[in-house]
């Protein structure tokens, strides 16, 4: 009888811990799902800014809203002015810049409420069009040539051929880290050449003009786009990651993405997503630098 009761009692202490521990692992599952948040991630945002880094946006975004269903995000292009502006303004969510707040904000007294969320690093590349018999141009030779003082090719080594510029609008976020970083805050004249407003059509005029300099995003110059055009070094130094992160090559700046105060909902996740090891392989395939590699 002792022993019929002993067993009753041990099988009974077996039955408790099974229990517990069954119940224990529940709540972990519970607990990890609130974590991951696959559930909580829903709503629309809107992402406006820089067109230099729109492409990793779209297609950030493109995989984010994958994984989030009830989630949507907006992009659009429309320079980095844009996007600092109306995202001090509350007109957007998410302002995308390639140069710091306060060099573009209208009303400076907005700055304060600007949070910056740098997602990556880009370089940039002087381009020419095909026709143009150069490799490589000094600070000084661009910075004579937007100042109009250098206005044939055979002054810098190349055939005898009229110079003709391409440039950024004023909101360009390229053009102003363009001025900070080659033309050492110099100005260019502005009655020069032509305007464009977007990477893209920097492209298009540079393979359609005859003689043509501009600059571009690395994010933009793919090996399609190496068939158009011609990706000149600057001061010898040839612009690619290596060289930016041992900062030999200076044409470069930061990625910013600016929110009106924290972050919240879909705007902290996709933010959070932007700089995750899951989006890292995204931002190297487009031709950004991850800003972990940044910091080594």
């Amino acid at each position: 009888m002792k022993n019929f009761k002993f067993k009753m009692v041990t099988v009974g202490l077996i039955i408790t811990m099974v229990s517990t521990l069954a119940i224990g692992c529940g709540k972990d599952s519970a607990k990890e799902e609130s974590k991951t948040g696959t559930t909580e991630i829903s709503g629309t945002i809107t992402s406006l800014g820089s067109t230099a880094l729109q492409p990793l946006v779209e297609q950030s975004a493109s995989n984010f809203t994958s994984k989030y269903a009830n989630a949507k995000i907006n992009v659009q292009g429309g320079g980095s002015g844009a996007g600092i502006n109306q995202v001090a303004s509350g007109s957007v969510d998410i302002g995308n810049s390639d140069v710091e707040a306060s060099d573009k904000l209208e009303d400076k007294n907005l700055a304060k409420d600007l949070v910056d969320h740098k997602v990556c690093a880009i370089g940039f590349a002087m381009v020419t069009s095909n026709d143009v018999k150069i490799d490589s141009l000094t600070k000084e030779q661009i910075q004579k040539i937007f100042a109009g003082e250098i206005t044939n090719w055979k002054e810098v080594g190349g055939d005898d051929k009229k110079i003709n510029i391409i440039n950024r609008g004023k909101s360009s976020g390229t053009r102003a880290t363009f001025v900070k970083t080659v033309m050492e805050g110099k100005s260019e004249k502005e009655s020069l050449g032509t305007i464009q407003d977007s990477s893209g059509s920097v492209r298009t005029a540079i393979k359609q003009t005859e003689g043509a300099i501009s600059y571009l995003a690395l994010s933009y110059i793919t090996e399609d786009v190496k068939k158009d055009l011609k990706v000149l070094k600057l001061e010898g130094i040839e612009a690619n990651k290596e060289n930016i992160v041992s900062n030999k090559y200076t044409f470069w700046s930061y990625e910013h993405m600016y929110t009106k105060g924290a972050p919240k909902g879909v705007s902290k996740a996709f933010l959070e997503y932007m700089v995750s090891d899951e989006n890292k392989s995204l931002v190297e395939k487009l031709g950004y630098i991850p800003v972990s590699d940044m910091n080594k």
